[in-house]
Parts: C-alpha cells; sequence; structure tokens
C-alpha cells in the first residue's frame, strides 16, 4: 500500500484514476486489527489504487474531509467522492469488502 506524502500527491491521485484512502494511524489498535486482511483486500479490488494516509501526519486533511474516526475509507474516481466507510468503529474484512463491493 502507497503512503501519501503530501496534500498535493493526494489531490493528485483524487483528481486521477481510482483510489481508496485508508485514515489510519500507529497508535489506534482497531486500525492495527485490520492491517493483516488489507493485502487480500487489496487485491480482490486489484481496480483500486490504495493509499495509507497518517492521520496524525494529515490531521488538516481529516478536518477538511470530516475524518474524525478511524480507520476509515474513502473511495475516489477521477476526482469524484465514490463513498466513504469512516467511523470511529472497529471494521471488519467482510464489512470493508461490502462497502467496496458496493461503490458504484
Amino acid at each position: 500500500m502507497k503512503k501519501l506524502e503530501s496534500v498535493e500527491q493526494f489531490e493528485s491521485l483524487k483528481n486521477g484514476g481510482k483510489h481508496i484512502f485508508l485514515f489510519s494511524a500507529d497508535w489506534c489498535p482497531d486500525c492495527r486489527i485490520i492491517e493483516p486482511v488489507l493485502p487480500e483486500i487489496e487485491q480482490k479490488f486489484a481496480e483500486y489504487t490504495f493509499v495509507y494516509v497518517d492521520r496524525d501526519e494529515f490531521i488538516d486533511l481529516c478536518i477538511q474531509l470530516d475524518v474524525f474516526g478511524i480507520p476509515s475509507f474513502l473511495a475516489y474516481e477521477s476526482g469524484k467522492e465514490l463513498g466513504r466507510f469512516v467511523s470511529k468503529d472497529r471494521k471488519t474484512q467482510e464489512q470493508i469488502e461490502a462497502f467496496i463491493g458496493g461503490l458504484a
């Protein structure tokens, strides 16, 4: 999974192609729970590029996007938000796959 390096990179990725941004943090226990299944999810949904966004590094971006709970997922295609799975609740592999599978 790519790691977001800058807000400019976020804007560039968001506006081109199909991306799913995972908002997370190293200290987040619920984020660590889903970590082992992420490669499988990425493989299943290979039409998307997955990008890890460190919430602590990009707190202003989180505020701008109304991402106040982690782990959270935002999906974009060519600048259009396709959907968001944003909450502070623990997420299962099934819930994440159902979210991505339901994106239009």
